[in-house]
């Protein structure tokens, strides 16, 4: 930390005072330049990393304008931008020691939609599913698909030329550009389009930049035509980058700057709006999975099937398969791939895409490719491998395969091990015909170097993304990482192809001279010249500017997030697996309301507030410790109090607050856990992080509160009414407010549970009691685990479950109340919560053993014992206390027999999002109960409420969990009947919401109650 301190002791560097000029100039958008900012944006979806001086965030494109003319000031000259969207390129392409200006932040509006002529005005930091989903309602979407479709960026997607999926049929970002906006680097904006010869050559006569860009386009990319078109194979992946081949329409004679701009990296101007045009969406689909023995049976397969007039043909290798299988998105998709025989599994699929306007077309290119495959596997040899196959027709389905195939992204970093498959030489494009014979070659390559790779992509286009499995921590491994990327730019040259056919150059602008060959790469050198003479906009990519004398281009053996990770002891790494693990795939980013990933980046559009961003903040923050010689595995000591002193109050000057204000905003719900592909799991490393940091200064107050409710909640329930009254009269609730910034704390329950179940005649017992009289042979008895929420607060929840098993014919007993700990864990108190996990395990084994079934009604506290407590309890955890659903799911052929019609009922079900993500099965579970019931329930797809735990109940949150309801559970919950919530936190949430309408609050019921008045 004091390093990061002592950075801002230095003399002032230009960029800062660039900043502060920027900020007097009247700049309306933000600028970030604390450590913890910039760092956020020293990666993207590659190996690299390069700390930016300083981000900008304008607001609008007079923002950028000023931003841009600023910089020629001389005072600045020396300064370099670099424009950033999604973050979501695997060579750098956006990463920058300069400034960075980000217009992913503001620029997020569709400007003008034409449904009725297909296209669409938008700005350049509009995601591309967002705009799909503006434009699907008249009939068109965006065709480009990219694996990153719900965090990609338009404008990232134009400055890399991205295509994707269905490229034979749709094409590249670039055949889509009806006309771009662009800012130049010296703040004047040009809109371009195709132009008529005469009018480009008309421009060309001027004096402005604008001029000097038409005479260089048409000196180029019309009197170099012929070397041009000899130069590059007709691949679908044509040239990416300065499209020399396209700026010039030979046929329809027109000139268009959109071409050069597409594919640029930010290196010649930046891009601000685009019209775009639109397909129509097919209004018949249909996927055909086909299975085979092995990888390259799948490749050399391939060709046939693009033959087959599919509109598109994916592929996934055995590698992705098996990490898929361990994936929560396996659940999904099993049912719809064919696994083969047992001599003959599936170690490969080809993925077949058919779509058509006419039914009757699309049935006949079927029929044709099933009859085909029916014939291969009638002759019992495999012919082409084919091990089976299966027929996708419906749209979720279609949807539930290609979320995998666009996951598989992110599942490769999953493996085990330190070495880990990475993006580096993986989107080479060849001839399709080629492809299988490029790939052995290819593989004999990594197998001569001993590595493991993973493979998936768009055989159809020629283009397969190999990532080899390398550790970049260990210099050897970042050595071999140069030795390949050679071997692998001859390998593609010999097939004829290219070695960017879809990810950009980035890192890799190294080899691009080799490609172009040296009188083109001149001409790229000319344009980049044009647009920007002084080679300041993200330099080094793509190409340096003709005849400047210093400009030299970026290589791959630039620094690497490895170089910083290896600062680290292995001790270390391996307790912070959790956060050292994330690869930048950046799917926490996932734009959609109704998603439960990282509500806190939904709500906040910072990506500090991300597990990603996060992730990256505690990387630094163990390598800045590690260098102070402190071992962040352990717990701190007394002495690090001086670090309190060397803050002097400025929370910018300190990493540590940098990191705590992330953390603050986590709502510790666990999603990152089980939707990240590498499962970076922020809550564990948050909690280790708050214990190191409160170590050095002063808690809260109210965390003491939140960390002791599991000893105040029990005492205070034995007298509720009188607690409710000290604690909800005005006085004591400004007090809470004003005092320890926590607001609408929960009312107990009247009657309290213990009354509720002496009222019903059922047992309670102590663990001792239990383990004294195990259970009779056949006795039907269930314990009921209490926890600390809905044991105080909705005892109604725990009584309906007793009803519910004693109505199954089971004796219902209460578990007097030992505590969990999930408070403690979340707020960082480890030692506390290793102690109470520790008794807890101890006490729930005995239970266990002595052959109880156990059942608790709060899913976060449960899966708290199924997760954290395998990690600092320290007796091993045999026990298992089934959720509600999972225990009634045993006996529900009991709850079919006692079905009455006249009880049925219909009711939408909101899943907590904890629950939602750690057990996908959830939703699918509770309909079968009710089914039997001959009652209907719809699951509805919500992300986080905004209350999760104690969030919802501080001060300062409150906007936030407020916005975090409005998202994406407001509408819902109002339009539904009959609301079913899982969590207690939820139901919570929706009571203060629905506070106003009496009716609705008492419409919220937690599933179990709701079975309870079923049965009754």
């Amino acid at each position: 930390m004091l390093s990061v301190l002592a950075s801002y002791e230095r003399p002032e560097p230009v960029y800062r005072r660039y900043v502060q000029a920027l900020e007097q100039a009247g700049f309306a958008g933000d600028i970030d330049d604390s450590y913890g900012g910039r760092l956020i944006a020293a990666t993207d979806n590659s190996v690299y990393q390069q700390l930016p001086q300083a981000v900008v965030y304008p607001r609008t494109t007079a923002d950028l304008q000023l931003a841009l003319q600023l910089g020629q000031s001389e005072s600045f000259q020396d300064l370099q931008f670099s424009p950033r969207g999604g973050g979501t390129g695997t060579n750098g392409q956006s990463l920058t020691h300069g400034i960075i200006i980000d217009l992913s932040r503001y620029f997020k509006q569709v400007l003008e939609t034409e449904l009725e002529q297909g296209w669409v005005r938008c700005q350049s930091g509009v995601i591309k599913d967002e705009l799909n989903d503006v434009v699907r309602s008249g009939g068109w979407f965006f065709s480009p698909d990219l694996s990153t479709s719900n965090r990609a960026t338009l404008g990232g997607m134009i400055n890399t030329d991205a295509s994707g999926q269905g490229s034979l049929v749709y094409g590249k970002t670039s055949d889509h550009i009806l006309s771009l906006q662009a800012v130049l680097i010296n703040g004047e904006v040009i809109e371009t389009r195709p132009l008529a010869m005469t009018e480009a050559e008309k421009l060309a006569t001027g004096n402005g930049m604008e001029a000097a860009l038409y005479r260089q386009a048409l000196a180029t990319c019309v009197h170099k035509r012929s070397d041009i078109e000899a130069r590059f194979p007709p691949l679908n992946r044509f040239l990416t980058g300065y499209d020399l081949k396209h700026c010039y329409d030979p046929e329809g004679q027109t000139i268009d700057l959109s071409r050069l701009l597409a594919g640029s990296e930010g290196t010649l101007a930046f891009i601000t709006e685009a019209k775009l045009n639109l397909t129509r969406i097919p209004r018949h689909k249909v996927l055909v999975n086909i299975s085979y023995r092995d990888f390259d049976s799948a490749l050399r397969h391939a060709p046939m099937l693009v033959k087959a007039k599919a509109t598109s043909v994916e592929t996934i290798d055995s590698t992705v398969l098996d990490l898929a299988r361990n994936d929560i998105i396996w659940h999904n998709v099993r049912d719809h791939l064919s696994e083969g025989q047992a001599d003959q599994p599936m170690d490969g699929i080809n993925m077949v895409e058919f779509t058509a306007v006419d039914e009757a077309e699309l049935d006949a290119k079927l029929n044709d490719l099933v009859n085909t495959l029916d014939g291969e596997l009638a002759a019992g040899t495999h012919v082409h491998g084919v091990v089976g196959y299966k027929v996708c027709r419906d749209a979720q389905s279609i949807q539930m395969i290609y979320a995998m195939r666009k996951k598989s992204v992110g599942l490769l970093g999953a493996v085990k091990g330190e070495r880990k498959p990475i993006a580096f030489a993986e989107d080479t494009a060849v001839p399709p015909e080629s492809l299988a014979d490029f790939i052995a070659e290819f593989r004999q390559l990594l197998d001569e170097y001993g590595l493991k790779y993973g493979m998936f992509g768009h055989v159809d286009a020629g283009v397969l993304h190999v990532r080899p499995a390398l550790d970049m921590k260990d210099p050897t491994d970042e050595k071999l990482l140069r030795i390949i990327s050679d071997q692998v730019a001859a390998l593609t040259a010999k097939y004829g192809g290219l070695m960017w056919g879809e990810h950009g150059k980035g890192y890799r602008s190294e080899y691009a001279p080799k490609f172009f060959g040296p009188e083109l790469y001149t001409e790229l050198q000319k344009i980049k010249a044009a647009f920007d003479p002084d080679n300041r906009l993200n330099p080094g990519k793509l190409a340096t500017p003709y005849g400047h004398p210093t400009a030299r281009l970026v290589s791959v053996d630039a620094r690497k997030r490895g170089y910083y990770d290896r600062q680290l002891p292995p001790r270390v790494r391996e307790d912070y697996a959790a956060a050292m693990n994330c690869n930048g795939n950046g799917l926490c980013f996932n734009y959609a309301k109704d998603s439960p990933m990282c509500p806190s980046y939904k709500v906040s559009g910072d990506r500090r507030h991300s597990p990603k961003g996060r992730a990256s903040l505690i990387r630094e923050w163990l390598r800045l410790t590690a260098n102070e010689g402190l071992d962040a595995s352990k717990s701190p000591k007394k002495k690090l109090y001086f670090w309190r002193q060397s803050t002097r109050g400025d929370n910018n000057r300190d990493f540590n607050h940098q990191v705590k204000a992330s953390m603050d905003a986590c709502l510790a719900c666990k999603a990152c856990a089980s939707q990240c592909p590498v499962k970076v799991d922020v809550p564990s490393f948050r909690a280790k992080f708050l214990q190191w940091y409160y170590q050095l200064y002063r808690r809260p107050l109210r965390d003491y509160l939140v960390a002791s409710i599991e000893r105040t909640a029990p005492l205070m329930a034995k007298l509720p009414r009188f607690n409710n009254a000290l604690t909800h009269n005005g006085v004591s609730q400004w007090l809470f407010a004003k005092g320890l910034g926590y607001v609408d704390t929960p009312r107990l329950s009247v009657p309290n549970l213990n009354s509720r179940w002496q009222q019903r005649g059922w047992q309670r017992y102590s663990v001792d009691q239990l383990v004294a009289q195990p259970p009779a042979a056949g006795a039907k008895q269930v314990i009921i685990v209490q926890d600390p929420f809905t044991s105080f607060y909705q005892a109604e929840v725990v009584e309906a479950m007793g009803r519910v098993a004693e109505k199954l014919g089971y004796q219902p007993i209460l578990l007097n109340f030992i505590g969990n700990g999930k408070a403690q864990h979340v707020k960082g108190f480890l030692g506390q919560f290793r102690a109470t996990a520790t008794e807890v395990t101890k006490q729930l084994n005995h239970i266990a053993e002595a052959g109880y079934p156990m059942v608790g009604m709060d899913a976060s506290t449960v899966l708290c014992m199924r997760d954290e407590y395998h990690d600092y309890a320290a007796e091993k955890v045999c026990f298992e206390v089934a959720l509600a659903q999972e225990w009634l799911a045993e006996h529900q052929t009991q709850l079919a027999a006692m079905a009455t019609s006249t009880r049925s009922t219909a009711a939408e079900l909101f899943i907590h999002c904890t629950e939602q993500t750690a057990l996908p099965g959830t939703g699918k579970l509770w309909q079968q109960l009710f089914a039997a019931l001959d009652s209907e329930i719809t699951v509805v797809a919500t992300g986080c409420c905004g209350m999760a735990g104690t969030y919802g109940h501080e001060q300062e949150q409150q906007q936030n969990s407020e916005k975090l309801y409005e998202m994406s559970w407001k509408q819902p919950l109002t339009d539904s009947k009959q609301a079913l919530v899982t969590g207690f936190s939820c139901r919570c949430q929706a009571g203060r919401f629905a506070a106003t309408d009496t009716k609705k609050l008492q419409q919220v019921q937690h599933p179990v109650q709701l079975l309870a008045q079923l049965l009754t």
